[in-house]
């Protein structure tokens, strides 16, 4: 699950462990047995389906704004729902293709699915949560409650 606001991650590089006097990692030793390319180059083609796409969160005074590149879909294969203060987006889809020429015949078929979930804030107004999706991107807008909302600065005169 993420979180809607982005944290950031700090990710260790280590290829050796201290801990065994400078003995390579299983992982490392996979790669250097099966190669540093093996999963990107095998396995991408493995799954038709599409891997979990990017998320954009865009905080502004008024409101949050989730945009997801997803080009390929329609709306009606779109899920979004809000369960407990979960925010889910799911897509599911089934195509096939039939193609006859001469004396054959192709047939292709594929499926694409993925889910994502995030928490949405206290402070979101989740009555009022709209989508939107157009030329590949899903545009999801959570409006903040009034009370949430950045006031502007006051200045108060000295007397």
């Amino acid at each position: 699950m993420s979180i809607l606001i982005p944290t950031s991650k700090k990710e260790s590089n280590k290829t050796m462990d201290s801990n065994f006097n400078g003995l390579p990692t299983l992982p490392s030793w996979f790669d250097d047995i099966l190669g540093k390319g093996f999963t990107s180059e095998y396995l991408s083609n493995f799954n038709t389906g599409i891997t979990l796409p990017a998320v954009n969160v865009i905080e502004s005074n008024d409101e949050f704004i989730l945009e997801m590149a997803v080009p390929g879909f329609k709306k009606s294969d779109f899920q979004v729902n809000i369960d407990n203060n979960i925010l889910s987006i799911s897509a599911e889809i089934d195509s096939e293709n039939n193609q006859t020429a001469g004396n054959y015949t192709r047939r292709e078929f594929g499926y694409a699915t993925f889910k994502r979930t995030f928490d949405i804030p206290e402070t979101v107004e989740t009555d009022h949560i709209f989508a939107k999706y157009n030329d590949g991107i899903l545009k999801i807008t959570l409006p903040k409650r009034d009370e949430a909302k950045k006031k502007p600065v006051k200045t108060i005169q000295i007397g």
